[in-house]
């Protein structure tokens, strides 16, 4: 009778150890998946914050206010000189300093205009973000996008950008094929568009 109970209670306790298994396990789960939400939400905001760092400094180069003593906008050709325009003589910086896409942990995609120069920055990655909506005006592009290649952060191009939307091809070798922005021929030379607000580079 007692090895009986003994048995039966060594079962039981068996069960038991398994269910707590279990439970933790489910438990466990639900954290990591909770800490990679987190941590993708925290990429977010960082490729906004540096996005948007990029689009304001590149406004300042090709929209500049006169009563800051600013130089006429002129092509901008290298970020670099963002950091330290090389048309004055003095310190004038737009930008603290170059930004690695959050995302990819690579350089942003460069947008061109056949006129101006750089006006803009992306990330090439094709995942899908969690944000899609509750962006600020100047962002309202980015509504309902489903992926961060979609997030292209532009000066505004005026009734020109509104007017040219359509399919860029990336150049050769990008981890990325195609966005929805406006059209523009590639560094590769393959045509992507009927206008030609902008093309990309890495």
């Amino acid at each position: 009778m007692g090895v009986r109970l003994l048995r039966s209670s060594a079962g039981y306790t068996f069960i038991a150890l398994l269910v707590i298994v279990a439970i933790m396990g489910i438990m466990l789960g639900a954290i990591g998946q909770s800490w990679h939400t987190i941590m993708v939400r925290e990429q977010e905001e960082e490729l906004l914050f540096r996005g948007e760092q990029y689009r304001q400094a590149l406004e300042r180069w090709h929209n500049p206010d006169p009563k800051l003593g600013l130089p006429p906008a002129t092509p901008l050709k290298d970020l670099r000189d963002l950091l330290q325009d090389p048309r004055t003589a003095g310190k004038r910086r737009y930008l603290r300093r170059l930004y690695k896409d959050p995302i990819t942990g690579e350089d942003f995609v460069v947008l061109r205009n056949a006129t101006r120069g750089i006006i803009g920055v992306m990330s090439p990655s094709e995942k899908a973000p969690l944000k899609t909506g509750g962006f600020p005006s100047e962002l309202a592009s980015f509504e309902g996008q489903d992926q961060y290649k979609k997030w292209v952060f532009t000066i505004n191009m005026g009734q020109q950008q509104k007017t040219s939307r359509s399919t860029v091809t990336l150049p050769s070798g990008s981890s990325t094929s195609a966005t929805s922005v406006p059209a523009g021929t590639t560094d590769s030379g393959q045509q992507s568009g009927s206008t030609t607000p902008y093309s990309t580079s890495p």
